[in-house]
């Protein structure tokens, strides 16, 4: 979830267990597409990030609507997915469910059937794993007298995985590679932003950096890795002059400029330490709740990534954004960012459309093509991203071309 119009409170992720569930079924991979899968030469690939808000009030209740192909939003996410064709997607909003079910349902009802006119794609692999929300903290963490609800969770749900994140790849995951950060604790980051004053000590030696989880997911291409770095820090929002979830926004941001440049401090679920090994090719992608210029965050929360010398930002644009930024005016009108660079729709009043949405590839990956799937009212396929009420989602698919060395 983000600053969308009349959204809930904030996202995040956490789930009791520490098992790492890693889903590979569903029928192989066609080879369909834009991009070759065979030979020994440089391979493009693309990776997308789309926040795809199919995320559910109740548990079980993602489960029951990808059970029928029925579910007109899920419908309309799918064509999405099909129309800009990625070879590795990360999906925020997506609530987790163990063992997999829903990212099955999804593929077999939905991605594996026509939309619309759009060809069908077929998924080999996908990753999910527990997520911080809707886990119980067992504190008051919002300080409003009562412990319990989404608000007093390790990260905000109403139930433990509601907005979680899946990985889908037509590429191999080295599932047993995996790195998960779901328990990393807030505090053992050197230099943190936790407002001490509002959390008690008993609460700051057990809150988690992550909102959901950070994963670091290896993509096999040929003989090499791709490491893609996947998150949803929280939205810098519904909090009070504390700026709880700025910090959080901030920190939980900041994580993977630590994680890409080395650091030590980071440990993961099975207790490893370290950060990214040097040389190694990465993608950091997701809903990361921060525009470079506008918004809520904290300032410069996305420059801790957008000016890392271990990476490059692709600038991805859309036509849609820069006219619905005009259109719909508000605080859009008041924005010192470029609308062409918008991912996500949200209130006009505030705070406006942002960019939000992202897609950074390491120095070594070289950018062929990069962009926002967000069709101008012109387009025919601007059904598929609409006004609020969405038929998709509040935010916009992203994704990146790179050439892979194998």
């Amino acid at each position: 979830m983000s600053l969308s119009r009349g959204a809930a409170a904030c996202v995040a992720a956490l789930i009791t267990t520490s098992t790492l569930t890693a889903v590979t079924a569903g029928p192989a991979d066609a080879g369909r597409g834009h991009h070759g899968h065979h030979g020994h030469q440089d391979r493009t690939l693309r990776f997308q990030t789309f926040n795809a808000s199919l995320n559910r009030a109740t548990a079980g209740e993602l489960v029951a609507d990808l059970s029928t192909p029925d579910d007109a939003q899920a419908a309309a996410v799918a064509e999405i997915v099909q129309r800009t064709r990625p070879d590795v997607l990360l999906l925020n909003e997506f609530d987790y469910v163990e063992g997999g079910k829903a990212v099955d349902l999804f593929r077999e009802n939905y991605l594996e059937v026509p939309q619309g006119d759009a060809e069908p794609i077929r998924y080999r692999y996908s990753y999910v794993a527990p997520s911080n929300t809707g886990v119980p903290s067992g504190h008051d963490l919002d300080n409003n007298g009562t412990v319990g609800g989404g608000n007093d969770a390790f990260g905000f749900g109403e139930f433990e995985g509601q907005y979680g994140l899946v990985v889908l790849s037509r590429l191999p995951i080295d599932t047993r590679k995996v790195r998960t950060f779901q328990h990393f604790r807030w505090a053992d980051m050197p230099g943190n932003l936790i407002p001490t004053a509002f959390y008690s000590p008993e609460e700051q030696a057990d809150l988690r950096l992550s909102s959901k989880s950070h994963w670091d997911v290896p993509i096999k291409v040929g003989r090499r890795s791709v490491h893609f770095l996947v998150s949803h820090p929280t939205p810098p929002t519904f909090d009070g002059l504390e700026d709880r979830n700025g910090r959080r926004n901030h920190d939980e941001i900041r994580f993977w400029a630590d994680y890409v440049a080395g650091a030590r401090y980071p440990y993961d679920d099975r207790g490893r330490r370290g950060g990214l090994a040097r040389g190694e090719s990465f993608v950091i992608a997701g809903d990361q709740n921060a525009d470079p210029l506008d918004g809520d965050s904290v300032d410069a929360a996305i420059d801790q990534l957008l000016g890392s010398p271990r990476l490059r930002d692709p600038l991805p644009t859309s036509a849609g954004g820069p006219e619905a930024a005009a259109r719909q005016g508000g605080a859009n009108a008041t924005h010192r960012g470029d609308p062409s660079y918008d991912t996500a729709d949200f209130a006009d009043t505030a705070p406006g459309n942002l960019r939000a949405d992202y897609v950074l590839p390491s120095r070594d990956l070289r950018v062929r093509d990069a962009g926002v799937f967000w069709p101008e009212p012109s387009d025919p396929l601007s059904r598929l991203t609409g006004e609020y009420p969405f038929p998709s989602s509040d935010h916009r698919a992203v994704w990146v071309d790179v050439k892979v060395r194998r």
